[in-house]
């Protein structure tokens, strides 16, 4: 017999994928890999307000693909489109994932890059102002939020702790103020590796980009979102019940340790959602992320 849940994840994930890529409307580089650039889609519908400088909230998507390198940020454009015509300027962010060629014991391809995937997400963070003064001046990085999805939820509550990074974190990652966000908006995030290795979650993606098991627990209080509490920023977390990729258990030992550190997270749960409707723009849990993006940004 068919699991009933697996059948349904297989379902949204069709729907989620069907979308066509959505081409940007403008396109700029953060540096000279080929992977470290930045897609803007200038914002549209009711909200948008065409030629008006700074008029519009800048929306910052990190894609998930349990940061494996054929996962890229193509299968968001559909995703960052609908943010755009919800009147945000969106910039969809690429950075350096895993190698193509399975290794440190991983059945497939490996996850993340350690420590080129956190350099580019810090570069890329630190150069967009500038990027989007150029590329796109309707957007206004002051008031700017952060959304991922799975493993690009990861990476968004991340970018936004790097202020309480430890003191000797590789170069460039470490900021000395908090950035000036509005706040996060993290999708089924990996949230909490301990408890994403704990269940397995994308096949040990975690233990995988910190660069095996051997080096786990040396680079975990660098990368993990969990470790890195409290961050002083607002922060949202929407999770589907019925995930079975990154299962809910995560997000709520994010926000457990979050509410340890005496910060609060808000935590959206979504009934008989998976992991996938979330970036899909014919789903009902896209609008709900649309929504506390907006809370934040406007």
């Amino acid at each position: 017999m068919t699991d009933p849940a697996v059948e349904r994840d297989a379902a949204e994930a069709a729907s989620a994928f069907s979308h066509p890529p959505v081409a940007p409307d403008a396109t700029a580089a953060y540096g000279e890999h080929p992977d470290q650039i930045v897609d803007f889609h200038a914002p549209r519908g009711e909200r948008a307000q065409p030629g008006t400088a700074r008029s519009a909230p800048l929306v910052v998507v990190l894609h998930g693909g349990a940061w494996r390198a054929p996962y890229d940020r193509q299968h968001v454009t559909p995703f960052a489109d609908f943010l755009a015509r919800q009147g945000f300027a969106v910039a969809n962010v690429e950075y350096r994932r895993g190698s193509s060629l399975p290794h440190q014991d991983a059945e497939g391809p490996v996850a993340g890059r350690w420590p080129e995937t956190f350099d580019d997400v810090a570069a890329a963070l630190d150069a967009l102002p500038e990027l989007a003064a150029e590329a796109l001046p309707e957007a206004d990085p002051r008031r700017m939020v952060l959304t991922g999805h799975s493993a690009g939820g990861h990476l968004a509550l991340w970018a936004a702790a790097r202020h309480v990074l430890p003191q000797d974190a590789p170069a460039g990652w470490r900021l000395p103020a908090p950035p000036l966000l509005r706040g996060v908006v993290a999708l089924a995030p990996i949230a909490d590796f301990t408890v994403a290795q704990e269940l397995g979650v994308c096949g040990g993606a975690s233990a995988q980009l910190l660069g095996g098991a051997v080096h786990f627990a040396a680079r975990r209080p660098y990368a993990d979102p969990a470790a890195l509490l409290p961050t002083g920023i607002a922060t949202a977390v929407v999770q589907g019940r019925g995930d079975i990729v990154v299962p809910e258990s995560v997000s709520e030992a994010y926000v457990a340790a979050a509410a340890l550190a005496g910060e609060m997270v808000g935590l959206t749960l979504l009934d008989g959602v998976g992991h996938f409707p979330l970036i899909d723009p014919a789903a009902d849990g896209c609008a709900v992320v649309a929504e506390e993006i907006s809370q934040l940004a406007w």
